[in-house]
């Protein structure tokens, strides 16, 4: 009978420690397209509050999209994050911050329609909010800003090998950022605010 009590407080303290603790926030999500998604998954990583970020697809029509062929969307990351840690406001700004916004042909050397930017918004709320700091952003750099604001949709996962490239291949990953002229670009837009 001891070792029947002992097994059952065992498993309620093992739920209760697994239990989030009261008045936690639950995880979020937020889609984003920064150009190159190897950018842009290294750069939504660097944020506090940024819990994961996948490389993948958003903003097109076509299923299952891929790298050979993802025709009518933009290369974009899905960002998990901890809004007890980061506001979406925050990460917003964290995203402009990285990015050229005034850019309408794509990002930095990586040109064409996939490489364009834009933050997708899931309700009113998120809406609201990155239009406040697109205009924000606007109004910072005193040029119009050419990130879309666009409701969200599907987000395809890109393959395996985009995955956290940036630390999978820091070589590769750091002669593309060199050559592409990333921070120099990011440095004459943002001057010292870039990140």
């Amino acid at each position: 009978m001891k070792s029947l009590r002992t097994a059952a407080a065992l498993a309620a303290l093992t739920c209760l420690s697994l239990a989030p603790p009261a008045g936690a926030a639950a995880l979020k999500t937020a889609v984003f397209a920064g150009g190159c998604f190897w950018s842009a998954e290294k750069a939504m990583e660097s944020l506090p509050g940024v819990t994961d970020v996948v490389s993948g697809y958003a903003g097109g029509a076509l299923k299952n999209p891929t790298y050979e062929n993802h025709r009518g969307h933009l290369e974009a990351v899905k960002v998990t994050y901890d809004p007890a840690r980061i506001s979406y406001a925050k990460l917003v700004d964290g995203f402009f911050h990285h990015i050229d916004p005034t850019d309408a042909g794509g990002q930095i050397c990586d040109r064409g329609p996939s490489y364009t930017t834009a933050v997708f918004v899931a309700d009113n709320a998120e809406t609201a909010t990155a239009q406040a700091v697109k205009a924000q952003v606007a109004k910072t750099l005193g040029k119009p800003v050419a990130t879309r604001i666009l409701t969200g949709g599907q987000f395809w996962r890109a393959e395996a090998y985009h995955q956290d490239y940036a630390k999978k291949n820091p070589a590769n990953y750091n002669a593309y950022r060199i050559g592409c002229g990333r921070d120099r670009a990011l440095k004459a837009v943002w001057g010292p605010a870039s990140r």
